[in-house]
């Protein structure tokens, strides 16, 4: 199976790392750390040498309670990066639900919109088929980041998220959007308890029939902080662990902070389902 997106065909035969770059002053794990062009710049330069395959550029925070940013805010945010980071060779995702940043975005040629309200504003959908390569990442939640903690009330999260995003693939495919193009997110974290989302990963691979490709967000997650007891920035452990399960359950794609990390632990994952490498045999000759 592959992702096509505007200048890449993204194999997805093994597992794919998105690499997050966030251009914001208050993300819940790294805000501020990369709020200037050269800085955001300079990250996306360390997280491909890390091994990333995608990066995953976002200007507003989605944290619960964030505050919305106008469109002219976002950009002035996004802009200068993307101008600069669309030339260092890897496919380039903008982590946006604004139909004009898409369009603005998609004018620069970028590889993929990776949307949390999974096209559903009025527009989002238009930008996209007037853009007939891009790829697209639909993601579930509930309300926005200011309502969204409040509405996790579920019958059956599993069920409920497959045939939200069953529903987002259909309107996606009639509006003319070639399946090739889509990818799915669960949306971990988002409008889900803790144990929402620990029943999520378990039964993730019920997502599999939906026939296209998973997109996971587990990097340093609040539910990581209930299970493990560490802080945010103690939570490298458990987003390895929480990224090799969702992997082991179907996942293509693992957005994550910490890229060498992630790296490594998937190649062990990788030696474990398909044997050694051949260079990794020669080593051990």
């Amino acid at each position: 199976m592959f992702w096509q997106t505007t200048r890449f065909q993204i194999d997805l035969s093994r597992p794919r790392v998105m690499g997050i770059v966030n251009v914001t002053p208050d993300s819940f794990s790294d805000g501020g750390q990369h709020a200037d062009t050269r800085g955001a710049l300079a990250h996306c330069e360390r997280l491909l040498a890390e091994g990333a395959d995608i990066l995953d550029i976002g200007g507003e925070s989605s944290r619960p309670g964030a505050q919305q940013l106008g469109v002219e805010e976002e950009w002035q945010r996004l802009g200068p990066v993307l101008h600069e980071a669309m030339k260092l060779g890897a496919p380039i995702s903008v982590d946006s639900f604004k139909p004009e940043i898409m369009r603005r975005a998609l004018a620069l040629g970028v590889d993929i919109i990776n949307d949390i309200q999974a096209f559903r504003l009025p527009g989002a959908l238009q930008a996209l088929v007037e853009h007939g390569r891009a790829g697209l990442c639909a993601m579930h939640m509930r309300g926005d980041s200011a309502t969204m903690q409040s509405l996790s009330d579920y019958e059956d999260v599993v069920q409920e998220v497959r045939e939200f995003l069953s529903q987002s693939l259909q309107t996606l495919s009639a509006a003319g959007i070639a399946k090739e193009r889509i990818v799915l997110d669960p949306g971990y974290g988002f409008a889900k308890t803790t144990p929402q989302n620990f029943e999520l990963l378990r039964r993730q691979a019920e997502l599999a029939d939906l026939g296209r490709p998973l997109l996971v967000g587990w990097s340093r997650k609040r539910a990581l902080g209930d299970a493990s007891g560490r802080p945010v920035d103690q939570r490298l452990i458990p987003s390895v662990a929480a990224a090799l399960l969702a992997a082991e359950r179907g996942a293509s794609i693992l957005r994550v902070h910490d890229v060498a990390a992630t790296v490594d632990a998937l190649k062990v994952f990788t030696a474990c389902h398909q044997g050694l490498a051949p260079q990794a045999r020669a080593a051990q000759n």
